[in-house]
């Protein structure tokens, strides 16, 4: 896939999830976040487990675990200034969220340096790329939900709110463009590290994902059904 259609795509759920806050009340909009964060829960921990770690451990296995290990921190880190967004957790204020737009943009920018590096980690087929790409567009969707509500109540205006949002979705198409023209020949070694980077991070969004508790019976039958979904088809794209 092209670096063009794949800055696109990840802009376009950005502001796909900006117009679902426009569209959407607020308790549809929350039906459809949960719902999309357990799938994308689901999709991202079985991707890292069947396709990207063995794929990493096959092929760079020198301090695979420690990278991994390090963007689980990172992650951890990072959700200390957004509250948790990530997974779900937002509580709308009249405060301009700056810490929790910053530490966004980092994650974004993080995730986006493989996607630079297309089928990086197995040359025979694009399944790496495709699966990370997949993963990634899932779950932008919500979080930018998320953003845009906070934007929303921050009372910014219209304008104001997308010209934020417009910005936090430029991110991972820059973390893109650094892995594909800022980081190659030996560096393209580091990519691979920054990928297990990257895993380690969606090990942390993904766990906490699912083993946070739901209000009601309900809908934890609906997530139950909604993570094993992203599960199976992490699976079918898995090379096995």
């Amino acid at each position: 896939m092209s670096y063009l259609l794949q800055i696109i795509l990840l802009v376009a759920v950005v502001v796909l999830g900006g117009l679902l806050v426009e569209w959407l009340d607020g308790f549809k909009q929350k039906k459809i976040t949960k719902v999309l964060l357990a799938f994308s829960g689901g999709f991202l921990l079985a991707t890292a487990f069947a396709h990207f770690l063995p794929e990493l451990y096959a092929e760079h296995s020198s301090k695979v675990g420690i990278c991994v290990l390090l963007g689980f921190l990172i992650q951890l880190f990072l959700e200390f200034f957004s509250g948790g967004i990530e997974h779900g957790h937002y509580h709308a204020g009249k405060k301009i969220p700056i810490l929790l737009l910053l530490s966004l943009s980092v994650h974004s920018f993080i995730e986006g340096i493989p996607l630079g590096h297309s089928g990086m980690l197995d040359h025979h087929d694009h399944g790496s790329e495709h699966s990370l790409l997949l993963g990634i567009i899932l779950h932008r969707i919500p979080v930018a939900v998320a953003l845009m509500t906070l934007l929303k109540a921050a009372s910014l205006g219209r304008l104001n709110s997308w010209t934020l949002l417009i910005a936090f979705s430029l991110m991972a198409p820059a973390g893109l463009l650094l892995g594909a023209y800022g980081l190659s020949g030996e560096d393209a070694s580091i990519v691979h590290y920054l990928m297990a980077v990257v895993i380690g991070m969606f090990l942390h969004i993904s766990t906490t994902i699912i083993f946070e508790t739901s209000e009601n019976h309900q809908f934890n039958l609906i997530k139950l059904l909604s993570i094993l979904l992203g599960v199976a088809l992490a699976l079918l794209l898995s090379p096995f």
